[in-house]
């Protein structure tokens, strides 16, 4: 049986790996008010982001919002650009997205948006300095969607869209690796959206 089957109820396994989430957890928790007083003293980017993500582990919909944001701002006279980690992908620094690069190097998430959309992608498993290159490389850019920077503090935020699975829910409800808990579900609270 796979890690994550334990993930969905309440098992020997997944109590035996509560230390290791809870250890998870606070860690966790310790970061994201030191990187909201570090981006205090940061220099804004000069446009806004909105963060779309999740807080537990696997498909949500993320994609698929970030899709309809895009098209949605641009009906409003917005010129929107992407940023991702790029996840699957082998990119180390920025690299721009387009419908022809190899999914290898970009991850299939960030090739699908750049070939659905045609909106500048950057992609770098630092994100903040994706949103650099992706405002050097596009200065028309005037508002940033980040695909799955939920927990990626480093990154400046001015409104955060949390994803929900309404079949799956949120599982055993424990942290990663005892359950498929990123962050706890009172995080909810801090975010501006929720969609289920």
């Amino acid at each position: 049986m796979s890690l994550q089957a334990h993930w969905y109820r309440l098992t020997p396994v997944s109590l035996t790996l509560l230390p290791a989430g809870l250890l998870y957890r606070g860690l966790s928790a310790l970061r994201r008010p030191v990187w909201r007083g570090i981006n205090r003293l940061r220099r804004r980017p000069g446009v806004p982001v909105i963060v779309v993500g999740n807080i537990s582990v696997g498909g949500t919909g993320k994609t698929p919002m970030v899709l309809w944001l895009i098209e949605h701002l641009r009906a409003r006279g917005h010129t929107p650009g992407v940023v991702s980690r790029g996840y699957g992908g082998k990119a180390n620094h920025p690299l721009t997205v387009t419908a022809d690069t190899p999914p290898e190097r970009a991850g299939d998430e960030p090739v699908l948006i750049a070939a659905r959309s045609g909106a500048p992608v950057v992609v770098d498993p630092r994100r903040r300095r994706a949103l650099k290159h992706l405002l050097a490389e596009h200065p028309e850019v005037d508002v940033v969607i980040s695909d799955d920077g939920l927990q990626h503090h480093a990154l400046p935020r001015d409104l955060e869209i949390v994803m929900v699975d309404g079949r799956r829910g949120f599982g055993n409800r424990l942290p990663i690796p005892a359950g498929p808990m990123r962050e706890p579900v009172s995080r909810l609270e801090q975010a501006d959206f929720v969609v289920v």
